[in-house]
């Protein structure tokens, strides 16, 4: 009896789980249920009575629980508006910034055309005042590069002989001279300044018809020299281009073109002629839009 196998029925696995499974069911529809019937009854019953009583005993005991939680949360809500009210100032900061950089571009724009846009109507009313040589064609042209050091005074302009610009093509500004082209291209031409050591024109004074040569002086500045002592030359005195005395000897500029304003007159005991300072009318240093003369008539 003892050795022999007793057989056994089997036994249910997870009957506690099941019954766990059933009791949380029950619990959650009984739960479900008096929540609907006390929605319900509030819904239903009058503003004072039994059920709003207990409604406010329990609100009154639970008061001191909110407030204490409040409390708790408080400096957490502190630091998470701090930190969300620093991050959203960092992106505002970064967004203004990027505005005012590009505010500022095209600000810097705007200014670059207005002067492009005041300089051509200079050349303009140049074109068309009464000073403007016969004879002469202008081509506006815009200033592609500058002097690359103080020792080479020459520009390069986006117009050339397919323009009809030539060497010795005299080139202005709505100001006054400017220099002459020395090397010209299809497309393009370069200009030898005013200031240049190698520039020499033929000037004349308007006040007192003095002549003289307008040539690089001492610093990169102009003056007017082969102008003898016993002349007069004033402080403000205006100076144009002389032109073509002899039809012979043609000079590069035609006359009257406006070069500059007497700056200053010296005299020295050890020098053969004035000390004649220039300044120029056109700005040498700065110069965006230019026009060359080309002449209607070959020469």
């Amino acid at each position: 009896m003892l050795a022999s196998s007793v057989q056994r029925s089997k036994s249910n696995p997870y009957p506690s789980k099941a019954r766990s499974a059933f009791v949380r069911r029950m619990v959650l529809a009984v739960l479900v249920l008096a929540a609907l019937a006390l929605l319900t009854i509030s819904f239903r019953s009058p503003t004072a009575g039994a059920l709003h009583d207990v409604q406010g005993g329990l609100s009154s005991a639970l008061h001191p629980f909110q407030i204490a939680a409040t409390r708790v949360a408080r400096p957490f809500q502190d630091a998470y508006d701090y930190l969300d009210g620093l991050a959203s100032a960092k992106s505002e900061n970064a967004r203004l910034r990027r505005e005012n950089r590009e505010l500022r571009a095209e600000a810097l724009a705007n200014e670059a055309l207005a002067a492009k846009a005041s300089d051509l109507e200079k050349l303009v009313n140049y074109e068309q005042g009464r000073t403007y040589p016969k004879g002469y064609r202008a081509v506006n042209a815009a200033v592609i590069s500058f002097p690359a050091g103080p020792f080479t005074q020459q520009i390069a302009i986006d117009a050339g002989s397919s323009q009809g610009i030539r060497v010795n093509t005299p080139v202005v500004t709505g100001d006054g001279l400017v220099g002459r082209v020395t090397n010209v291209f299809s497309g393009s031409s370069v200009v030898t300044l005013l200031s240049d050591a190698n520039s020499y024109v033929s000037a004349r004074d308007l006040q007192t018809g003095v002549r003289g040569l307008i040539r690089h002086g001492p610093g990169n500045t102009l003056i007017l020299d082969q102008v003898p002592k016993q002349v007069v030359v004033r402080k403000g005195d205006e100076l144009v281009t002389d032109g073509t005395r002899d039809p012979r000897y043609p000079d590069l500029y035609p006359y009257g073109i406006p070069i500059g304003r007497v700056s200053s007159v010296g005299i020295e005991d050890t020098a053969s002629f004035l000390q004649v300072q220039v300044e120029p009318f056109a700005n040498l240093g700065s110069l965006d839009s230019v026009a060359a003369l080309v002449a209607t008539r070959q020469k």
